[in-house]
């Protein structure tokens, strides 16, 4: 079956949702509740766990984006192989599991603080294991989507998934902060283990029986699976420059995001709480790229779309470094903003293309395979900001940082999109 076309994929529902769009499609929207709700944990982690190492451990910055890293290193570990598991199983049991997995280690450290044991090792293993937990649900909920979502919808569906990113950006590194000024740091972590119970209840409140995935008489190796994917993945030229400036700028971006909290909190002397919030100012951006994705695609195409959404946005980072803490905080807000709405512009458009554009019975690989590019750098990313915050100051290497941001979206120039006004619903050969 060609990818692209209405026809449903083996191994999806039968019963297909009712018509009426998404507002009648009540399996997504418990789906997207659960997969916000997750995210909302995700990002109170993000915040909390460093805090934890910098206040309550009083750790150097170089061991906080240790810790920073540490969710991220499992997609270069298991990332390939993982996304071949997924196209073998039931996606919604793999998020449950993922769902619980977090719920219960997140628990685990403020008890340790309670009890005076807590050290970083136990922050780092935490936070290793939560990656890996991570990295299935991640490749599980992409390619679970499109058997509950019509193809028609996909484009609605992932705006509105990465509309409840940026809000959840919002309320978890808001919340983040807040938590950790108001219980402290370690046990802000206790409520956001609570975000996990919400996205594995509202999980099992989908009721489409999700069939498994159709076994081939003769199933080829795990290897032969991992390299059929990458195979579609770094072959294909619109894929590849995709996954080229998604790589480049998640390395880039991973480094700042890893040095700001420490410029926010010591360079600028900001309290917990407030830093939480100036951390989350960016989903500001995040959420309007989400709300008016489908009036840019409409107005200049999606492949245009991208192009004027990234390159017009990225230069607003090197507003970042020019912050203080006086009415100059408004450059970070502003910049940290913008450069989020071209992000998640780029992420809703980026999305649809995939899940229309590869086969079903790739989507799980090839997901895994750009995702592992994409998101293996980040580890190096997160070390490469502590080394370079370390080396050079908190305020130089932003400035380092940023202008490395302003250059990304120069490199989806060098694919097949500046002669588009659209991407392609179907590779032109297989």
């Amino acid at each position: 079956m060609s990818a692209g076309l209405s026809e449903r994929a083996p191994g999806m529902d039968h019963e297909p949702p009712p018509r009426g769009g998404l507002r009648g499609n009540r399996d997504f929207r418990l789906l997207w509740i659960g997969e916000t709700t997750n995210r909302v944990g995700i990002n109170i982690t993000a915040v909390a766990m460093p805090m934890v190492a910098l206040v309550t451990l009083k750790e150097s910055v170089f061991s906080a984006s240790l810790l920073a890293a540490a969710p991220w290193l499992p997609w270069l570990l298991i990332g390939l192989p993982a996304g071949a598991w997924v196209d073998r199983m039931r996606r919604r049991p793999i998020m449950q599991i993922c769902n619980v997995v977090p719920l219960v280690l997140l628990a685990s450290v403020p008890v340790a603080g309670w009890l005076g044991i807590l050290t970083m090792t136990q922050l780092l293993t935490v936070a290793l294991i939560n990656g890996f937990a991570a990295v299935f649900f991640g490749i599980s909920y992409k390619v679970y989507v499109p058997s509950i979502v019509e193809p028609e919808d996909l484009q609605e569906a992932n705006a509105k998934l990465q509309g409840s990113e940026s809000v959840a950006q919002v309320a978890g590194l808001g919340g983040g902060g807040l938590l950790a000024q108001a219980f402290g740091a370690t046990s802000g972590l206790l409520a956001n283990s609570a975000t996990f119970l919400v996205s594995a209840l509202c999980l099992s409140g989908i009721r489409s029986q999700e069939e498994r995935p159709e076994r081939p008489a003769e199933r080829p190796a795990l290897r032969q699976d991992i390299k059929e994917g990458l195979g579609f993945a770094f072959k294909d030229p619109y894929l590849r420059v995709l996954t080229l400036y998604g790589t480049a700028t998640n390395l880039v971006l991973t480094a700042e995001a890893a040095v700001l909290p420490a410029f926010i909190l010591r360079g600028l002397g900001i309290p917990e709480g407030a830093t939480g919030w100036l951390l989350a100012s960016s989903s500001i951006g995040g959420i309007l790229g989400a709300t008016t994705a489908k009036r840019v695609i409409a107005r200049f195409g999606s492949a245009r779309g991208l192009l004027v959404a990234t390159v017009l946005s990225a230069p607003f980072a090197l507003l970042i470094p020019l912050s203080d803490k006086d009415w100059r905080l408004s450059a970070l807000v502003a910049g940290s903003a913008v450069l989020s709405l071209g992000v998640v512009l780029a992420n809703v458009i980026q999305g649809a293309f995939r899940q229309r554009y590869c086969p079903p019975q790739l989507l799980g690989r090839v997901s895994a395979s750009i995702s592992v590019a994409n998101f293996g750098v980040i580890p190096v990313g997160s070390l490469l900001g502590g080394g370079l915050g370390t080396l050079l100051g908190l305020r130089p290497a932003l400035w380092v940082l940023t202008a490395g941001l302003a250059l990304t979206p120069l490199l989806l120039l060098t694919g097949p999109l500046r002669g588009r006004r659209d991407l392609p619903v179907a590779p032109a050969t297989r």
